[in-house]
């Protein structure tokens, strides 16, 4: 019964590289905890690309591109400790070289990593249709995150605190609702999560352009999105490193199976 809860896919690594994995967030995990780098939302933001790496790297996964000594480290969930753990060293590097430019040295070192993946995935073969479907689902993510932003720090104008990493969370849920919206109905990919594959079977719905019938789980993903803003709002005001943190963790969850649809259809639809 459980199993029915996980979303489909989720493995995990032989033990060797499970042991591997484990050791080494924990190793950073307790570096960082000893350090304590000062959290801001600019560094926060500067994980952005290391959210997408993540995503890119399990695209790798997906469509067989990785030497078989790597490939578990890139299955799921294992792929966000991978990256977690990699994420934590640049960041404790960073602090450690130049405390003033962690922030620009962060974000700089994800897209050092970043770029040559993505080069990778694209190097397996490009999809036409669905680099356009992705185009396409990424330019109409842009005014519909802008306006539930503006709606949202109008409506609740205490959300503005959580500033840029906010946005970002805003931003992230909603290309994930257009891309999974877009994969479903136009390319005919299947949904992976339990719950989010019930929102997208839901029968009787009107069908709009673009997103088809999948406008509903869109609404949703914008729902609780801004929801979880608003209640992050007074956690970011009150103790800034952790509300900072959490909400960063939040947009990730948005931002990084978006970044991974995006990359997936334009690789193998």
């Amino acid at each position: 019964m459980v199993g029915g809860l996980l979303p489909a896919g989720t493995t995990l690594p032989p033990l060797p590289h499970l042991l591997v994995v484990l050791l080494a967030t924990g190793g950073v995990a307790l570096a960082l905890r000893r350090r304590r780098p000062r959290v801001t939302g600019r560094r926060v933001l500067a994980l952005a690309p290391w959210m997408a790496l993540g995503s890119a790297a399990h695209v790798l996964y997906v469509v067989d591109a990785l030497p078989p000594l790597l490939a578990p480290f890139a299955g799921s969930p294992t792929v966000y400790l991978t990256v977690g753990a990699l994420a934590g060293a640049a960041w404790l590097a960073a602090d450690a070289a130049r405390p003033d430019r962690v922030a620009a040295t962060l974000a700089g070192a994800g897209a050092v990593l970043l770029v040559p993946v993505v080069a990778v995935a694209v190097g397996t073969g490009i999809s036409l249709a669905g680099a356009r479907w992705s185009a396409l689902a990424l330019a109409l993510t842009v005014p519909i995150a802008g306006a539930a932003w503006v709606g949202l720090t109008r409506l609740r104008p205490e959300t503005a605190v959580t500033g840029g990493v906010g946005a970002l969370a805003v931003f992230g849920h909603a290309l994930d609702g257009v891309s999974t919206a877009v994969g479903t109905t136009q390319l005919g990919f299947g949904e992976r999560t339990p719950v989010s594959r019930i929102l997208l079977e839901i029968e009787g719905l009107p069908s709009v352009p673009v997103l088809g019938e999948g406008w509903l789980f869109l609404l949703v993903k914008l729902a609780v999105a801004s929801a979880v803003v608003w209640l992050f709002a007074a956690y970011v005001r009150e103790d800034p490193a952790e509300g900072y943190l959490l909400l960063g963790f939040v947009a990730a969850m948005g931002l990084g199976p978006a970044a991974h649809n995006l990359l997936l259809f334009s690789v193998a639809a």
